[in-house]
């Protein structure tokens, strides 16, 4: 399968869990438990992938499984990156408004590349980080409002904590998503045994949520598994089924493809979502919306095309010389 079918599919995934979620509403609130959504769409990734590792294992008389603990234990700590992620952005959202918060999350884009750069030992061109900018410009873009609103006074008028933690939440979900990258491509281990060790610990740290918040309220509400599928519809299913799937296409790409195409593919998502909602919604398409558009497009191309088709020089009558140093020799005269 190639890759950029699975980012393309990633992308249309993506760009409707905003939209499910929304009509998952009634009158505006949720009438089921969010909590339950990411612990039951950790326990479909992990079903699936459990089912696709034994179809595996009967096709397949000796799958990559590695079972040692050194390797087993590193799959825990995605998982613990993540928790720690959630709560720095709630920390984030006490001293930034939602707007500003929504714009200081396109740094992920960029400390995704860096992280890219340091950690995977992945090197970029120069067109692909002039790319990469871009895309954060171009989606930093879509979402600013016009300059005379207050949501642009206040994207300059936050506390000096609030963009520390904004700084901070960018390099825990780039640190995040590097790392799932490192552990997938670290050995041949079969994708689907790499899941389940994932998965697994995703829904144990999940569940371990719910409970932490019961003890919060003091099981005002109940037990978690009692609110597990309560106030549920087709909608709140749809966004649990949709959460799964982008997972397992996310691992998917992070095994054969890698951070950058995963960027890519959830920054065109969110474009996609705000041209959906204004059909869909009461949303009003912006020049700036436009434009990020615009640009999100040129930063695709130039990161993912070939050099020939980027650079296109002259053509001459005599044989172009290979480098520059040859101009300077040509260049030079003769004594």
């Amino acid at each position: 399968m190639k890759w950029f079918y699975v980012a393309g599919l990633l992308t249309l995934l993506t760009s409707s869990q905003g939209i499910l979620t929304t009509l998952s509403q009634s009158n505006g609130r949720y009438s089921y438990d969010y909590a339950t959504v990411p612990f039951l769409a950790e326990v479909l990734k992990l079903v699936v992938s459990s089912f696709l590792l034994w179809s595996e294992c009967k096709l397949s008389t000796s799958p990559r499984m590695t079972t040692e603990w050194k390797t087993v234990r590193l799959y825990p700590i995605p998982s613990i990156i993540y928790l720690i992620h959630n709560n720095v952005q709630f920390a984030t959202l006490t001293y930034v408004d939602t707007s500003t918060y929504q714009i200081m999350g396109n740094l992920k884009i960029v400390t995704t590349g860096i992280l890219f750069r340091l950690f995977l030992r992945r090197k970029l061109s120069n067109l692909q980080w002039m790319a990469i900018v871009l895309l954060a410009v171009g989606t930093t873009t879509s979402q600013v409002k016009g300059c005379g609103e207050l949501s642009c006074d206040s994207l300059f008028s936050a506390p000096i904590q609030g963009y520390m933690l904004g700084i901070l939440s960018a390099c825990l979900s780039a640190l995040a998503g590097v790392y799932t990258e490192f552990l997938m491509k670290k050995n041949n281990d079969s994708l689907y045994w790499q899941n389940v060790q994932l998965y697994t610990f995703g829904a144990i740290f999940n569940m371990a949520r719910l409970l932490l918040d019961d003890f919060k309220s003091g099981f005002e509400s109940g037990p978690w598994w009692q609110r597990l599928f309560y106030g549920y519809s087709v909608a709140t299913w749809m966004v649990v089924l949709n959460l799964g799937s982008t997972g397992l296409l996310v691992s998917w790409l992070m095994k054969y493809a890698d951070n950058i195409v995963k960027v890519y593919s959830t920054s065109m998502a969110m474009l996609l979502t705000m041209v959906l909602s204004a059909y869909l919604f009461e949303f009003k398409p912006t020049l700036q919306l436009f434009l990020g558009i615009i640009i999100c497009m040129m930063s695709l191309h130039m990161y993912f095309a070939p050099s020939n088709m980027l650079v296109d020089l002259p053509v001459t009558s005599k044989a172009a010389p290979e480098s520059l140093n040859e101009v300077a020799v040509e260049r030079t005269p003769s004594t």
